[in-house]
């Protein structure tokens, strides 16, 4: 009997360590932020960058549910800033956090990007993505590998910029028959810049073959199709930290 006891013990113990072992690799996957690197807003001289609050919002839900987040830009190194708003408790509270201020003024390069080490990768907007997220192959190679390995690719408001290139290995755009949202034409030409943006993010991912959804222009909006998760503003950027933790869980 004491035999059969500890026969059960052995084979219980060995699952809980097999567990355990297949828990710790899930937890060693990681969130890849992509930011951009672009600093200006066409030939206006106004400047632009990462827009703050689109990266510190989705960073808060993420890091507070356990996960640990890398950045990574089309240059590398410390990305412009936009959207500069430290009443806002969620972007001070990412802004005076040593480790990840830490991270984000010493972006990754594409290069040094292994995309096997992450479960997602999520663009964040600000106008300057619209001038170097869309054509920058590197990125959109790191992208289709995380999906392809079961990952997911989001991104919010300019930031779907960067899956308007993106092929699967089958060929297809990524965003081809899929619900996608993102800045749409309304909210464009709400702040003036339809003529200054090299081209309308919401026309180019229906180019793209994307079944487009929006709400009114400032409205939180949302939308998951099948592992791709994207957010039509700033203000759906919280929502989408939140879209991609569900998605992780399932």
């Amino acid at each position: 009997m004491k035999k059969i006891i500890y026969i059960f013990l052995s084979i219980f113990a060995i699952g809980m360590m097999n567990a355990q072992t297949k828990k710790n690799k899930q937890m060693k996957k990681k969130i890849l932020f992509v930011v951009t690197s672009h600093d200006t807003k066409g030939d206006t001289g106004e400047k632009t960058g990462y827009y703050l609050g689109e990266v510190a919002h989705p960073w808060d839900v993420l890091h507070e549910a356990g996960y640990e987040i890398d950045f990574v830009s089309p240059k590398g190194g410390t990305p412009p800033v936009d959207g500069f708003d430290l009443k806002d408790p969620v972007n001070k509270k990412f802004w005076e956090n040593k480790e990840y201020k830490n991270k984000i003024d010493q972006s990754l390069t594409p290069s040094q990007v292994m995309p096997e080490n992450y479960a997602a990768i999520y663009y964040a907007g600000g106008h300057g993505a619209m001038w170097d997220f869309a054509d920058n192959t590197e990125l959109a190679s790191i992208a289709s590998k995380i999906y392809e390995n079961g990952g997911i690719i989001a991104g919010v408001c300019h930031g779907p910029a960067g899956l308007v290139n993106i092929k699967l290995n089958n060929g297809k755009y990524l965003v081809d028959s899929k619900k996608i949202n993102a800045f749409t034409n309304e909210e464009e030409a709400e702040v003036k810049l339809t003529n200054v943006v090299p081209f309308l993010l919401e026309d180019q991912l229906k180019e793209r073959g994307a079944q487009f959804e929006k709400s009114k222009p400032w409205q939180n909006h949302v939308v998951n199709d099948q592992r791709v998760i994207t957010g039509q503003n700033p203000q759906s950027a919280k929502s989408v930290g939140e879209a991609i933790v569900k998605e992780l869980k399932k």
